[in-house]
């Protein structure tokens, strides 16, 4: 039987549940232990797949095509474990499942209510969550935010849970704001005393506070919450926003004794140290490294930094894995249609990442051409590959008019076109083609020495594929496609073999990115802007080849 960590939160959301979760999973990994983590969200929708990324975020996709919430991202990205359907768990989701029972009539004529029946199918939940053989630990963060109406179900299942299993098998991570009020100078407590004070209404005692902060925290400030809150002050834990990089948070945290309390609670073995050297060099590599590399990244929802969440990690790691720091510079995809490829003078490397809907498209072939002809390195991620496509049928190929059907139904060169399982579908949620897929790679392709082998499987989301009918055009020309999906034929990636570095992909790399192990794109992408930021496209060129 796993034990179990119960991450919550207080005061104001975005506080970095997320990121504290997947901290304590990295730590516990770096002790010997095998963890799983998930997410409870209390919204309605079934997943986060039919939402605006302005609401949520982007969509985070794992390999069994589930669409979930952007904090798994954090969760794979800082550990091993394996994520899934159970991963993501939210309330309409249960309220699906139980309403599906109860038309089946597996109730047996009894009156279905919040409590016991969807609080037993949250339970459910956890369970599934950590239904991997051999987890140490499970890790279940509540999304919103204490004192939320819709988080109350929530709650009210982990407290049941808790009060199911001994003490010592159960633990609450409650992670809340110190305020830093400017004009008199001063951290204020009193939201952390109201926000515990809510879970305690509830009959959740926290275990451990997680306090953030901009500010350091006094130890008087430690022992006043420790007395208010019923905590003991070894367990109220600092986490201060980090100087450099996200990537500091567990190091933090086992500078303050976080992995300790753990083990203690849980009558783990506590004598050795957390091993984290390996993580402590890569932050002090990127700390100490003073090279940096400007990337434009062209996108629809560039105002919100969470819609392209993984992107911008993964350029991060690319920017680890070749000894420099990535600077971005965000455009609009309009704004490029409205002011002109000026505004990308400069930059080194231009990324296009997915996206839904006609709006900026044209902004982002207009860039694309511009890279495509001033030699700069370019990476194009499924509507960056498919604008990749169009920008190359229109002003190469002279087909004119080329586009996608999703936006042009009438184009005369449909290079875009609906895959062909998509044409009967009606519904929005869960109905693309999800998840992950196999790919094989032509041999002497640029994409196929980044990966180093033959044979690839990447992450998908979308509906709209290269258009098969236009294969023999494109491969009369320069532009060769060189990944096909071995059992549909579909195209998959495309690449310009004589420009420094010109490849789109029509899957979603940046979810299989890595601090410590940069998805290889990402890597050469980066290193590729790197060269041509030191001495143009000229001298790009000959590094590549």
């Amino acid at each position: 039987m796993p034990k179990h960590i119960f991450v919550t939160g207080g005061v104001v959301s975005s506080l970095g549940k997320g990121l504290t979760s997947a901290a304590i999973g990295l730590i516990l990994e770096q002790r010997g232990y095998k963890v799983s983590i998930q997410k409870l969200d209390p919204y309605i929708n079934v997943d986060p797949g039919t939402m605006s990324p302005y609401q949520h975020g982007e969509v985070y996709v794992t390999d069994d095509g589930a669409e979930t919430d952007l904090d798994l991202g954090h969760y794979e990205r800082f550990t091993h474990a394996k994520f899934s359907q159970a991963s993501n768990f939210t309330t309409g989701k249960i309220y699906s499942s139980v309403i599906m029972k109860e038309r089946r009539g597996d109730y047996l004529g009894r009156t279905v209510q919040v409590i016991p029946h969807i609080t037993d199918a949250l339970k459910e939940a956890v369970h599934q969550g950590a239904s991997e053989e051999g987890v140490d630990v499970a890790i279940s963060e509540i999304g919103g935010t204490v004192g939320d109406i819709e988080s109350l179900p929530f709650l009210e299942a982990i407290r049941q849970f808790a009060l199911e299993r001994e003490p010592e098998d159960v633990m609450f991570v409650h992670v809340t704001l110190l305020p830093y009020l400017k004009a008199s100078g001063e951290l204020k407590t009193k939201p952390t005393q109201q926000s515990v004070g809510k879970l305690r209404e509830i009959g959740i005692q926290p275990h451990v506070l997680v306090c953030r902060t901009e500010q350091p925290m006094t130890e008087e400030m430690g022992q006043k919450i420790s007395l208010f809150c019923n905590v003991r002050p070894e367990s109220v834990i600092e986490e201060r926003d980090v100087a450099h990089t996200i990537y500091e948070v567990p190091v933090d945290l086992v500078n303050a004794g976080l992995d300790k309390i753990i083990c203690k609670h849980f009558g783990l073995p506590d004598e050795e140290e957390t091993n984290l050297d390996s993580w402590k060099a890569m932050i002090a590599e990127l700390i100490e490294t003073e090279e940096e590399v400007e990337i434009a990244v062209v996108g629809k929802y560039i105002q919100l930094h969470d819609a392209y969440k993984s992107i911008y990690e993964a350029l991060s790691h690319g920017g680890f894995a070749n000894g420099c720091k990535v600077k971005l510079r965000k455009v609009s995809a309009e704004d490029v249609l409205d002011e002109g490829t000026s505004i990308l003078e400069g930059v080194s490397g231009l990324l296009i990442p997915g996206g839904f809907g006609e709006r900026g498209l044209e902004g982002k072939i207009a860039a694309i051409r511009w890279a495509r002809e001033s030699g700069v390195p370019f990476f194009g991620i499924c509507l960056g590959m498919q604008c990749a496509v169009i920008e190359y049928a229109r002003n190469v190929l002279e087909l004119e008019g080329a586009h996608t059907i999703e936006h042009s139904p009438d184009t005369p060169h449909p290079v875009i076109a609906l895959m062909a399982e998509q044409e009967e579908v009606d519904e929005k949620g869960g109905t693309m083609r999800l998840g992950a897929y196999d790919c094989d790679l032509v041999d002497g392709s640029k994409t196929r020495a980044l990966y180093g082998e033959e044979h690839i499987s990447e992450r998908h989301r979308h509906r709209y594929e290269f258009n098969n009918e236009y294969l023999e055009r494109f491969e009369e020309s320069e532009m060769n496609l060189v990944g096909f999906n071995p059992a549909r034929g579909l195209v998959e990636i495309v690449e310009l073999p004589e420009h420094p570095f010109f490849i789109g992909v029509q899957f979603h790399p940046e979810f299989k990115s890595r601090p410590l192990a940069a998805h290889p794109i990402f890597s050469g992408f980066v290193g590729a802007a790197l060269v041509h930021s030191r001495g143009g496209s000229r001298v790009a060129e000959e590094s590549m080849a």
